[in-house]
């Protein structure tokens, strides 16, 4: 099928689906409307909640920028936690997250941000139940980042932050016509805006950066990206903009043999297998479901958030004095 005759298809179901997704706008709109109005419960969790999310399905660089967000607070003073629903994992109840967890139990996500993060995250469906349980594990959190809660109304939130990349609003609809889980008016009544790698929004600028990989058996063995330049290697990434990643490497001047899988797959040995010892280059969130599999040609790119300074700014202002001592 050549590209134009995909792109057809593609149209002709958007339209075909986009009954479906004026009911789903119907149902977006009702809820929100009726959690404003209270005839919905909403509870607060007695400490500032921070949410992160975005509209459109899949990641959109929520994680680097929670992960940002938490190590920014921590060099203030605060002492912030991270909750996640733990996406892609099998947890029905509250549970920490740490370096030793299986992301098939707790989802892959919150594996990298406790390894990152150095502060507690937790998981579970129930983000209220999660925090009281944190909360009492960990009494000296004052403050928790929310990462992928923008729709999770049933929890009160002191700031919203929305973050959207290079992909926009795609074909603007709605779910399942397009990939919209609210319309982008919902930006507005956000508290800040991010974008990433975008100028299709007004908002504070955010960059992943990460210029140095490890060895995904022995992450003391490190080595410049730059120095893959000109060589084949396998790209790997289960993330929701695959592309990017790909994109990433080829601008090193890598020659690169795209292995895209769905955002949050669960690897097996033989996804990796690709019938030679050639490198196989992965994102830190595939490579923590990989772990029990790694081979020494695989390696690993970690990447960081950098934001504009008024972001941070403007995160210390409007929290303002809602510390909870």
């Amino acid at each position: 099928m050549n590209l134009q005759d995909h792109w057809y298809r593609r149209t002709a179901l958007s339209w075909l689906l986009w009954p479906v997704s004026l009911a789903f706008g119907a149902v977006v709109f009702a809820r929100r409307l009726l959690y404003r109005m209270r005839l919905l419960p909403s509870r607060a969790a007695g400490v500032p909640v921070i949410a992160v999310g975005n509209l459109v399905v899949g990641g959109a660089g929520k994680t680097p920028l929670a992960l940002w967000i938490a190590e920014f607070l921590k060099s203030r003073g605060w002492s912030p936690a991270i909750v996640s629903r733990g996406y892609g994992g099998s947890v029905r109840s509250p549970r920490e997250a740490t370096i030793a967890s299986d992301p098939l139990e707790v989802g892959d996500e919150p594996v990298v941000l406790a390894r990152r993060s150095g502060c507690p995250v937790w998981v579970g469906p129930d983000r209220l139940q999660v925090i009281a349980a944190l909360r009492q594990q960990h009494p000296e959190c004052d403050v928790v980042i929310l990462d992928d809660g923008l729709q999770h109304y049933a929890l009160r939130r002191n700031l919203e932050i929305a973050i959207v990349d290079a992909r926009g609003f795609g074909n603007g609809l709605l779910l399942p016509a397009g990939p919209l889980r609210e319309p982008p008016a919902r930006l507005r009544s956000a508290d800040a805006v991010v974008a990433h790698d975008t100028d299709a929004v007004a908002g504070h600028r955010m960059h992943l950066a990460g210029e140095d990989l490890h060895r995904a058996t022995d992450a003391r063995d490190r080595r410049p990206l730059k120095s893959f330049a000109g060589a084949r290697v396998h790209a790997v990434a289960g993330i929701g903009d695959p592309e990017r990643f790909f994109s990433r490497l080829r601008g090193q001047g890598i020659e690169v043999v795209p292995h895209p899988f769905p955002d949050h797959h669960p690897y097996r040995a033989g996804d990796l297998d690709f019938g030679d010892t050639v490198p196989v280059l992965m994102t830190e969130k595939d490579a923590v479901k990989c772990k029990r599999f790694a081979r020494p040609h695989h390696w690993v790119l970690p990447v960081h958030a950098e934001l504009d300074p008024a972001f941070g700014e403007w995160l210390l202002k409007a929290l303002g004095e809602r510390r909870v001592r």
